[in-house]
C-alpha cells in the first residue's frame, strides 16, 4: 500500500497544529518550514482539510489555521478518507469486474482483510495518539 503525499503531508499539519494548539492560530509557513513541506502543497492540503472539518483558518495579517476539533477526536482514518480518498489493495476490492479471476480466486479474501485491518488501525489512531508516539525530546513544541 502506498500513502499519497498529501496524506503525509496532512498529518503532519495536523500533528503540527496539536503541537502548537496553545497558540491562538499557526501561520501555513511555520508549519511548512517545521515540517519541510512546499508552501504552496500545504496551502492545497490545509484548504482540503478546512473543507472537511478537521481545520479552521483565520484570514488578514495575524491569520492562520487551527485545529476544529480537539487532536483526539481527528483520526488517521478521516485524514485518509478525505485527502487520499478511498484506497484499495488491489482493484478488485472496489469493482470485481476489474478482475476475470474475481469469481475463484483465492486471494480477494486475505487483501480485504488486510484492507479491513489497515483501516482499523487508521480509524482507532487519532492525531492526539500520534503526538505521544513522537520521542518525548522531540514532543517538545518546535520554536517558531
Amino acid at each position: 500500500m502506498h500513502v499519497p503525499v498529501q496524506v503525509d503531508y496532512g498529518v503532519r499539519a495536523l500533528v503540527d497544529l496539536a503541537q502548537h494548539s496553545d497558540e491562538t492560530v499557526v501561520r501555513a509557513s511555520e508549519i511548512a518550514r517545521r515540517q519541510g513541506i512546499p508552501e504552496q502543497y500545504l496551502a492545497r492540503v490545509l484548504h482540503s482539510l478546512q473543507r472537511h472539518g478537521l481545520t479552521k483558518a483565520q484570514r488578514g495579517p495575524l491569520g492562520g489555521h487551527s485545529l476544529a476539533r480537539h487532536p483526539s477526536e481527528i483520526t488517521m482514518g478521516a485524514v485518509m478518507a478525505c485527502l487520499g480518498g478511498p484506497v484499495a489493495l488491489v482493484a478488485c476490492l472496489d469493482d470485481v469486474s476489474n478482475c476475470e479471476q474475481s469469481s475463484c480466486c483465492g486471494q480477494q479474501s486475505v487483501w480485504r482483510e488486510a484492507e479491513e485491518a489497515m483501516w482499523k488501525v487508521l480509524n482507532s489512531t487519532t492525531i492526539a495518539d500520534v503526538v505521544e508516539r513522537i520521542p518525548a525530546p522531540s514532543r517538545e513544541r518546535v520554536p517558531a
